[in-house]
């Protein structure tokens, strides 16, 4: 049987990037929605399940999944699987706000590290990394500073991350637009000079 002629179906068929996207969009976004403390009686704490096992977990294997094609997916989906485990697991736990923050502001340093090697990702996947990089590091000084402020403000960053994510992952399913239109430079400008 020739390996390029599909059996069966013609939908197409999503890829562990898209599932990946998928597990952290939804993650990011009832992780920061329990933040900003925006429905009433839902907190961060009630992401837990979500964070363990679909963030972390899933994640974690797509990222593992997604390594033979391609490194840096690969990387951020599997560093980032371990965080939402981490996250997930430890967060019953009687933590002291220091280490909270330290916790926090080192998995910043590798949310910023994606975004800066997002360079070739689309600008879905840009935005997630850098929106998470802000949620981050302001849920860090909150923690640090035992205030709620910076932890609202950080939740709403970490929501329109999870949303970037959720809309990448399903505008690549559904082949919705994932760029913005651009704008001509002017009258009688073209392309070429």
């Amino acid at each position: 049987m020739d390996n390029d002629v599909s059996a069966g179906s013609t939908a197409p068929t999503p890829s562990v990037s898209t599932l990946g996207q998928l597990a952290l969009g939804l993650t990011l976004l009832a992780f920061g929605l329990g933040h900003t403390r925006v429905i009433d009686g839902v907190t961060a704490a009630d992401a837990v399940s979500i964070a363990t096992y679909v963030g972390g977990i899933a994640l974690f294997v797509a990222g593992l999944l997604a390594l033979r094609d391609d490194g840096f997916t690969g990387t951020a989906f599997a560093g980032l699987g371990a965080f939402w485990f981490t996250w997930g697991v430890g967060s019953g736990d009687a933590v002291p706000a220091n280490a909270a923050g330290l916790f926090l502001l080192l998995f910043a340093l590798l949310a910023l590290s994606l975004t800066l090697g997002a360079t070739a990702a689309g600008p879905f996947a840009r935005g997630t990394y850098g929106a998470m990089t802000v949620a981050f590091v302001l849920l860090a000084v909150a923690a640090f500073g035992d205030t709620a402020g910076p932890a609202k403000v950080g939740g709403w960053f970490a929501a329109a991350g999870g949303l970037l994510a959720w809309y990448g992952a399903t505008a690549s399913m559904a082949k919705l637009p994932t760029a913005l239109p651009r704008r001509a430079a002017g009258r009688g400008v073209t392309a070429t000079g």
